[in-house]
């Protein structure tokens, strides 16, 4: 009896372990090269290596307004499986507003080290990252941050922004409300059956990650951001439905989330062209009020 006990624990851990590799392998994100560089802008910036927890570091670009005036700074993060290189659209309008800017590779993604798995709350760890580094540049005004994020990246805005005081205003492109619909999709479309691996698959990434899904939501994380929030959604995302952002606006506080509706699917960066003086007057005018 003990050793058959002790075979069945054994063949269940490396059950378990097979798992735990193949779960971690199916979602991992892509790692793509950059595209560009703001140098391709006209603009000159300087490439960082900025430190990140556990002794990792994140690569970044920060383009100053002026080595000499202390101006308002936006950390600006990607989505899952892109790089800072895909956020430069939004480079040239926020500079020329008279925003610094701070395009960050998250671990696991672009130049960025590496990590055997990153998640929404490590993406928001590299975002704070950012915004301690701006904090202490001597051409920036600690109190004057913001964050623009993408997907993934402004799931982690908005964490990121529940948990900080000194922040003014969050740009979320594209959010979800919460990840366990995210998954609960990703499992459909890999045609995994929910009630046999699926419900295994979101509770082992739960405990991978050390948190809940619950805690780390976005319709959560609003709820606690005490700053101006404009939320951006394309009404064509077949990614994230449009009601997300709906959602998300209902579940913030009264009077400080706003939400505008973009013709365009999950990345908005073309329909957001006509859309970028609606989101630099809303950052001016929160880098323009009192502190939160």
């Amino acid at each position: 009896m003990l050793l058959t006990g002790a075979l069945f624990l054994t063949a269940a851990l490396a059950l378990r372990a097979g798992a735990h590799v193949l779960i971690l392998r199916g979602l991992r994100a892509p790692r793509l090269k950059h595209q560009s560089t703001p140098a391709a802008l006209g603009l000159a910036a300087q490439s960082l290596r900025l430190p990140a927890p556990g002794g990792k570091t994140l690569f970044a670009w920060f383009v100053p307004v002026s080595d000499s005036v202390r101006a308002p700074a936006v950390v600006v993060m990607h989505g899952w499986g892109a790089n800072a290189s895909l956020m430069l659209p939004a480079l040239a309008p926020l500079h020329a507003a008279g925003f610094g800017v701070l395009l960050i590779d998250a671990r696991c993604h672009g130049d960025s080290d590496d990590e055997p798995f990153t998640s929404l709350p490590r993406f928001a760890e590299d975002i704070e990252a950012g915004l301690d580094w701006l904090q202490a540049q001597p051409c920036v005004d600690g109190q004057r941050l913001a964050i623009l994020g993408h997907s993934v990246g402004a799931g982690a805005a908005l964490l990121c922004a529940s948990r900080r005081a000194d922040l003014r205003a969050v740009v979320s492109l594209s959010a979800f409300a919460h990840p366990r619909e995210v998954m609960r999709r990703y499992l459909a479309e890999a045609r995994l059956p929910y009630t046999v691996l699926g419900w295994y698959v979101l509770r082992h990434v739960q405990r991978v990650i050390g948190a809940s899904f619950d805690d780390i939501a976005p319709l959560t994380s609003v709820a606690q951001v005490r700053c101006q929030v404009m939320l951006v959604h394309g009404t064509d995302d077949a990614t994230v439905p449009f009601e997300d952002a709906r959602r998300l606006q209902a579940a913030g506080r009264p009077g400080m989330v706003q939400c505008i509706a973009v013709a365009g699917g999950h990345d908005p960066s073309d329909a957001l062209k006509d859309h970028f003086p609606q989101l630099v007057k809303f950052l001016q005018h929160a880098f323009r009020r009192s502190n939160p």
